[in-house]
């Protein structure tokens, strides 16, 4: 990519998020993040370009120095800083406009910098051979996956149902969204096969910002915020029926659309699992058979019929529940320890420096929080640990999992191609086509430590509202859908059978 010879028209809109805004390569596997900033400072930007280089190599080093240590560098692309010409910046930002959702252009992009992050394009990987079928790329936004068990917490319904769910009454509630989703991400870390197929197909059913699916590249699968707009199943197991129609050497053209569901979430399940090199172990659960179960979840606890609680201890699902759970203390404790290091910066302003408040993320950064103390010395270093672990955790809990599966025919099974830890073969059943899959982890940006006093207000936002409502849904919200569109499958299969041969 050369940068002096940038053109617009060889980028397109990807998407965004709340601080950035992502293009892609229309013909080599990258995307380049740009910042966002309020459309009020379009005229004036909010920081100068050094500021704004050193706010992107904050991301990368966070990334790669602290997060990348916790979940496991093979799950990570940390990507670098590039500077680009402006007057390319500029024309992109005319072209993107009008592809982007009206809802997020409050900001605008930053046209002023020239700064940018450059990754590889994980929905469209490098791996993938351009003659044969397009990829897959799974989007999931996990969430948190465990209760809390602080003795800070004040409200006992904190440790029986969990933030997921009760946010989702709270958004409800707002008219974030229409309806509620019955994803639980206790169910999807549980690493029982049965909740994670129940927690997958939920978010198939209310993908909501927690689910998307890609193929080749483009988004054929999600939600868009505030719509109460039906999901297409029709076009989702049109696009998903030729990679799962394979059946005992012969092509099985009358596969149920309910069967290449259950496939796709068998596929997915086995790639969450795995654990990219090396035979993890299964790490059973620790946590207690109270805190592994959400009162919210809709799964029936005596459906198990067999299976561990736990995940092996190589997998992407067991690091990111790790990295959570460096919250030991709740919002409601950490909050304290949080307003003992404001009073201290400020009686000594010149100390942010050197409680990396604000980074540099490196290996100092990651030994203070590996090694704060168990108890409580009253020390601003020990209140200072706990927040930047706080902060990594709260990371940890807003991270994406991309899922990428590469179909592969049966010549391409002996290739050597990929990395030893990139590829993974999954046979489902004895039927074809195997699928090689990599697992990355997305959206690993610090949280800024001056937050934290908005997390609590949220939480006590979240969990009042629960409790207000008695965990009922607001009068004109769209209740789940009934049998979502799994029965609408069953529906369609039943019409598949009458089809005149």
């Amino acid at each position: 990519m050369e940068l002096d010879k940038m053109d617009e028209n060889d980028w397109k809109y990807h998407g965004e998020g709340n601080k950035s805004l992502v293009v892609s390569h229309v013909q080599f596997s990258r995307v380049l993040r740009l910042l966002k900033y309020p459309a009020e400072d379009s005229e004036n930007p909010p920081q100068t370009a050094e500021q704004a280089f050193r706010q992107i190599q904050n991301i990368v080093d966070f990334s790669s120095n602290v997060m990348s240590s916790l979940l496991g560098e093979k799950f990570i692309h940390s990507g670098e800083v590039v500077k680009l010409p402006l007057e390319f910046v500029r024309q992109l930002s005319i072209k993107v406009q009008h592809q982007r959702p009206a809802w997020r252009c409050d900001k605008v992009m930053d046209i002023y910098s020239g700064c940018a992050l450059c990754l590889p394009n994980l929905t469209s990987p490098a791996l993938h051979q351009p003659t044969h079928t397009p990829p897959l790329c799974i989007e999931i936004k996990p969430k948190c996956g465990f209760l809390p068990s602080s003795k800070h917490v004040s409200k006992d319904i904190k440790t029986k149902v969990c933030r997921f769910c009760m946010h989702q009454h709270y958004k409800v509630a707002n008219g974030k969204w229409k309806r509620r989703s019955l994803y639980c991400p206790l169910d999807l870390f549980s690493g029982n096969r049965q909740r994670m197929h129940f927690a997958i197909r939920h978010l198939i059913e209310e993908p909501q910002n927690n689910f998307k699916i890609f193929k080749g590249g483009q988004c054929i699968y999600s939600s868009k915020e505030g719509s109460d707009d039906s999901l297409d199943l029709n076009s989702l197991l049109h696009h998903l029926r030729p990679y799962f129609m394979y059946g005992n050497n012969r092509i099985n053209s009358h596969m149920t659309g309910k069967a290449v569901l259950n496939d796709f979430i068998q596929v997915l399940v086995n790639a969450l699992l795995s654990g990219g090199g090396g035979d993890g172990g299964v790490v059973m659960d620790r946590q207690g058979e109270g805190r592994s179960f959400c009162e919210a979840s809709h799964f029936n606890r005596e459906r198990i019929r067999h299976g561990s609680q736990g995940l092996p201890s190589d997998s992407v699902l067991f690091r990111i529940l790790q990295t959570q759970m460096l919250d030991t203390l709740d919002i409601e404790g950490l909050h304290p320890l949080y307003r003992r290091v404001e009073q201290h910066l400020q009686d000594f302003p010149k100390e942010r420096t050197r409680l990396q408040i604000d980074g540099p993320y490196n290996e100092a950064f990651l030994e203070k929080l590996q090694k704060c103390p168990t108890e409580d010395d009253g020390s601003v270093e020990y209140a200072v640990a706990k927040v930047h672990q706080y902060r990594v955790a709260m990371t940890a809990k807003d991270c994406s999992i991309m899922v990428a599966l590469v179909p592969s025919t049966e010549e391409e099974e002996d290739d050597e191609g990929l990395p030893s830890q990139r590829r993974h073969r999954d046979f489902l059943s004895s039927r074809p086509p195997a699928f090689s899959y990599s697992v990355s982890i997305l959206d690993l940006d610090p949280k800024p430590f001056d937050s934290i006093p908005r997390q609590l207000r949220l939480d006590q936002r979240i969990v009042s509202c629960y409790l207000r409502t008695g965990g009922s849904l607001p009068k004109g919200s769209l209740p789940p859908l009934p049998g979502g569109i799994f029965a609408a499958a069953e529906r369609e299969d039943c019409t598949l059978l009458f089809h005149p041969v």
